[in-house]
């Protein structure tokens, strides 16, 4: 089965827990803190595995959870990182938000790998925090919660050569002839429902990878016949061979307006489509409504158009050969679209401040504070320890959130939620 669209859930290991253990030996009176720092968690790894052609194994499992870091120990003794979750995914696939739609990644290189999720750093032992005053602190850290985000999978596939074309115009035949692909061929429209690639061998150790795209119709670029499943798979391509059934069907169509239709649906869904270098394959040019057909056709596409016009017979596999010749010629010069180069004055990246934060009060009445730092703080902060709770007090109000809340009108006895964790506003010195 080709699956080319998934919906998947990511989430990279939590870090590990400090410790909180007191160093007690024979000999070594009032030891001190002991507790090690907890492990990191593993990281989300997409990486490009070339064998791989369809993203059918997600269909079947959609959540991917990294391993969490190992609690610390006592005698100063780090936990072990969680390992990496490392996910194989087929060349051509891009990596979507899936609640913004913005492309994260694209993965075409084989090997590529794309951290999807970090993990979270493991939490900090009573080690770092004895002074000077607390000498024999019971203070540690809660992991740091790793990442997740949900994402979708979209699947391009990436070949030299594209056939598009209308429904039955014979393209699984032609590709049949060209490869040792083996399609289903049958007499009616819509008999590919999904793409198929071969390998086409032109001699002299030359060959290019052959996309047979399933067939598309008029409004194909709105969603109509499947057109944004199979319209996905051209934008890869360097040539593409439109094949146009010369003897215009059973239905009796006009080959030049089933060219016209196919070339509009192209530049409708993307315009550089229509700039892609194109070769004409008039085919089932054995029939005789092609051969009535194939002068006109060539004074219009070829003459006026400047296409070039091959007739050909996937059937009988007749002037294959100068089609598949100028398909190689067009690989070989083609050039990749060069990336307009931004001035570095225009493309100025800030990053995100992480002690910012934002504060809004919900119809609970509820004040809600949202911030890098801060959230990270609560999710770190393990609320049965007091010593914790106090330390979490006094840097609350050092980040100056307390009196911001104070100014936007938060008063003693309110309730304060970060990252779900509620607490009550103290009595301000004004109240």
């Amino acid at each position: 089965m080709f699956v080319d669209v998934a919906k998947i859930y990511t989430k990279a290991g939590d870090g590990g827990r400090g410790n909180a253990a007191m160093r007690r030996e024979k000999y070594v009176p009032e030891g001190g803190p002991w507790g090690g720092d907890g492990g990191r968690g593993g990281d989300v790894i997409f990486r490009v595995d070339p064998g791989l052609n369809t993203l059918l194994d997600f269909k079947y499992q959609r959540h991917f959870k990294a391993e969490r870091g190992e609690h610390g120990l006592g005698k100063g003794q780090y936990g072990k990182g969680g390992k990496d979750l490392v996910v194989k995914v087929p060349p051509g696939t891009l990596v979507k938000d899936a609640e913004t739609g913005e492309v994260l990644f694209d993965l075409t290189e084989p090997g590529q790998p794309v951290v999807v999720c970090k993990g979270g750093r493991g939490g900090r032992g009573n080690i770092h925090f004895a002074t000077s005053v607390q000498k024999a602190p019971k203070i540690y850290e809660e992991g740091e919660p790793g990442e997740e985000r949900w994402v979708v999978l979209e699947l391009k596939l990436i070949a030299d050569v594209g056939l598009v074309g209308y429904p039955n115009a014979g393209k699984s035949t032609f590709l049949a002839a060209t490869t040792a692909a083996k399609p289903k061929i049958a007499n009616y429209p819509f008999t590919t429902l999904i793409p198929n690639l071969g390998v086409v061998e032109v001699g002299d150790g030359r060959g290019f990878v052959l996309a047979d795209i399933p067939g598309l119709i008029e409004g194909a670029h709105t969603g109509i016949g499947l057109g944004h499943e199979f319209l996905r798979h051209v934008e890869r391509c360097k040539v593409l061979i439109h094949m146009v059934d010369g003897s215009g069907g059973d239905e009796g169509r006009d080959p030049v307006t089933d060219f016209d239709a196919i070339n509009q649906e192209l530049e409708l869904h993307n315009p550089k489509l229509a700039a892609r270098p194109q070769l004409v394959a008039f085919n089932k040019i054995d029939l005789p409504a092609a051969a009535d057909h194939l002068v006109r056709f060539k004074q219009v596409v070829e003459d006026e158009r400047g296409y070039q016009v091959f007739p050909i017979s996937g059937a009988t596999r007749d002037g294959l050969e100068p089609l598949l010749q100028a398909a190689m010629q067009a690989i070989e010069r083609f050039q990749p679209e060069e990336v307009p180069v931004v001035e570095e004055t225009e493309r100025v990246y800030r990053a995100e401040d992480p002690r910012a934060f934002e504060i809004q009060r919900d119809h609970r009445g509820i004040w809600n504070v949202y911030g890098r730092d801060i959230e990270r703080l609560v999710a770190m902060t393990p609320w049965q320890n007091e010593e914790a709770v106090v330390r979490f007090q006094r840097i609350f109000r050092r980040s100056g959130i307390e009196n911001t809340l104070r100014k936007a009108g938060a008063r003693g006895g309110d309730t304060v939620e970060i990252r779900g964790v509620q607490f009550e506003m103290e009595e301000g010195i004004e109240e």
